[in-house]
């Protein structure tokens, strides 16, 4: 059986500890000055046979040194209360000791688990977040405290992995270019021997590195923003993303058909800046690897309680184990084999982790869908307004 939220708190521990030890104390300290008063003061109760001897001694005038009672009981009030004070006194000085010392050993206790998260997060260092508080005892404020500050430091070590790997990945890109330019300025570019040909030809080869590391920067910045940027909430209409997408994305040479099936109203809140770039994302995909001739389809729809909108191709397909790889930041098929119609060129393996990333901060998910041979659908899941319920995005792809 649990117990209440309030008994498990830290302040009704500390409330109950420190209330119980002042009780005591207090209790203590009149025990004493009741023992104390009862030892030096002998009471004896007014009995039946002395009330009657004092009756008889005022009656009795010629006994004029007998004291009247009345200044007996003054008298010995007098001394009672001169004991009291004495005693209340030298009680009050070890109360107040007691109370300093006991209430030095309850702040301990009390603000030991702090003690620890201080420790810990003294340990901490910015290159290695790995260590942890993990604060036992019972679940109270602090064991709460130190649990948010342990989800906050895995976010945190998660954040600083994906940057170092970021930066240790596009550094592998962007070295690659790099060399083929100095290589071309120093071969052919900057020797008076060269030949035209040579020239034009280095020319060639540089302006095409210098555009893989133009695209490879601007794919950085795209990632840098989504990171740092909070989504911009605005009624967005999927369908008309997508067509807006077809128009400013789908740009070929080649014989290859762009088609929509898309459905109305399917409103949701979100960016629709950043939807359209990973709609077009995909889109460039697609036309990248489609076969000419081919027919790519854009399209949209509901599913439940969630939008989706899937972009489907005719390419060479994708293998079973590369469909979780997809997504991942540089990630590139390896392998030599060609398709008929399909034009090879060296992507910065972006595209799709920005599309992730986009879907995801919208509180969606991507999913890929494909059989070697046969194209590839990319499906963007995302969550319509309203949705109240814990449902999440269907399995497989929502449109053949």
């Amino acid at each position: 059986m649990n117990r209440p939220e309030v008994f498990r708190s830290l302040r009704f521990r500390l409330t109950a500890i420190y209330s119980m030890v002042l009780f005591g104390l207090a209790a203590v300290t009149l025990g004493v000055i009741y023992f104390a008063l009862a030892r030096t003061t002998s009471p004896t109760p007014v009995t039946a046979q002395l009330a009657k001897v004092y009756d008889q001694n005022r009656q009795f005038q010629g006994f004029s040194s007998v004291a009247e009672l009345s200044q007996i009981e003054a008298a010995v009030n007098y001394n009672t209360l001169t004991t009291l004070r004495s005693y209340t006194i030298i009680a009050l000085i070890v109360l107040f000791v007691a109370s300093l010392a006991i209430g030095w050993v309850l702040s301990g206790r009390a603000l030991r688990p702090v003690g620890a998260i201080t420790q810990a997060a003294r340990e901490i260092q910015a290159t290695d977040l790995s260590r942890r508080i993990r604060l036992g005892g019972p679940q109270d404020e602090l064991r709460d405290l130190a649990d948010t500050i342990d989800s906050m430091l895995d976010r945190l070590d998660d954040a600083f992995q994906a940057q170092r790997q970021l930066i240790d990945d596009a550094s592998h890109e962007l070295r690659s270019p790099l060399a083929i330019i100095r290589t071309n300025l120093d071969a052919s570019l900057t020797v008076a021997e060269a030949t035209p040909e040579e020239r034009q030809r280095a020319v060639a080869v540089v302006d095409r590195a210098t555009t893989r590391m133009s695209r490879l920067v601007e794919d950085l910045l795209a990632t840098a923003r989504r990171d740092a940027e909070a989504t911009v909430d605005a009624d967005v209409d999927l369908s008309v993303v997508a067509r807006e997408a077809g128009e400013e994305a789908f740009v070929t040479d080649r014989p290859l058909r762009l088609r929509y099936e898309t459905a109305p109203d399917l409103h949701l809140i979100g960016d629709a800046d950043a939807l359209r770039r990973a709609a077009g994302n995909l889109l460039s995909n697609a036309v990248r690897l489609a076969p000419a001739p081919s027919t790519i389809t854009i399209a949209t729809g509901r599913s439940g309680s969630w939008l989706w909108l899937a972009v489907a191709d005719e390419g060479p397909g994708i293998a079973p184990g590369d469909l979780l790889r997809v997504f991942d930041r540089f990630w590139r098929k390896t392998g030599s084999e060609t398709t008929p119609g399909v034009r090879r060129e060296r992507r910065t393996g972006l595209g799709l982790a920005i599309v992730r990333q986009i879907v995801e901060s919208h509180g969606g998910r991507v999913a890929a869908y494909s059989t070697p041979g046969n194209g590839s659908t990319f499906v963007l899941w995302l969550p319509a307004p309203g949705r109240t319920e814990a449902e999440p995005p269907p399995h497989g792809s929502p449109w053949p």
